[in-house]
């Protein structure tokens, strides 16, 4: 991969703070907007959602997903040639009692202060999307396919 596309893949997968969450709700697909984070080992995003929402009760129901992460449109800009990139993958719930949940809540919280208050909710659970394939879109007639060990090249990169 080109540095300036390996730059913008690495820029799409860690600085968006929301994501597209696309999720199977009895084998209908089920999109929903989700404040994200990059996982600090690179396997993945990290999502803090509520058994209360859709999404995570699609999650722990069905673990296939998909996560869309987009640049910010620019003023004037065309929305077609917005750079974004599309992930599939599997959703893991990271055990509360675990090392990993310790991991996944300091590095939201370093993203995401104003979360401290629904760390303590118990309806609230860490899960881990880790990608098997993508799609990166950088404009027209600029698109390349992703599998797993680029993405997680590119994540590991910006740790």
């Amino acid at each position: 991969m080109e540095p300036t596309t390996e730059a913008m893949l690495q820029a799409l997968l860690t600085e968006p703070l929301v994501a597209s969450l696309g999720t199977l709700h009895e084998g209908v697909p089920f999109v929903s907007m989700v404040p994200v984070v990059a996982a600090p080992d690179g396997s993945g995003h990290l999502i803090h959602v509520s058994r209360l929402a859709q999404h995570t009760r699609d999650l722990l129901a069905d673990s296939p997903v998909s996560l869309m992460l987009m640049a910010p449109l620019d003023e004037g800009q065309d929305p077609l040639a917005l750079p974004r990139v599309t992930l599939q993958g599997e959703a893991e719930e990271i055990p509360r009692d675990s090392d990993r949940h310790e991991s996944a809540a300091e590095a939201y919280l370093a993203r995401f202060p104003q979360a401290e208050l629904t760390l303590g909710l118990g309806d609230f659970s860490f899960f881990l999307l880790r990608p098997t394939a993508g799609r990166l879109v950088l404009g027209f007639g600029r698109a390349l396919s992703l599998d797993a060990a680029q993405i997680h090249a590119s994540l590991s990169k910006v740790r």
